[in-house]
């Protein structure tokens, strides 16, 4: 019997942090699928900004690649709070720099 109220107990302590996290994040005016693309561009930044310190070397379907990538990044980054990635705020700035020189660089040659 004590272990049935244990479990009892377990799953509704789950479901309470499940709901306030979804609440959280409600509060933070995002949607949950916001929530998810965000973690996931959060994890494609850190790779980008390791390749944006060496775009120079980038073969032309690397940087149409990197372009795209990066579009996505800034597109996920873009519809959540600035708190959550303030952190971020370097490499997301490095990323975005990177971006901007190959569009140049695409651009004009």
């Amino acid at each position: 019997m004590l272990i049935i109220k244990l479990i009892y107990i377990l799953l509704f302590l789950i479901f309470a942090l499940v709901g306030f996290a979804y609440l959280q994040i409600k509060m933070a005016g995002m949607t949950v699928k916001d929530f998810f693309r965000f973690i996931q561009a959060n994890e494609m930044l850190d790779k980008l900004y390791v390749f944006s310190k060496k775009y120079e070397k980038f073969s032309a379907q690397e940087q149409i690649l990197f372009l795209k990538e990066a579009e996505e990044v800034f597109s996920a980054f873009e519809k959540v709070p600035n708190e959550l990635w303030e952190e971020d705020y370097s490499k997301y700035n490095q990323v975005l720099t990177t971006y901007k020189d190959i569009k140049v660089i695409r651009w004009v040659g």
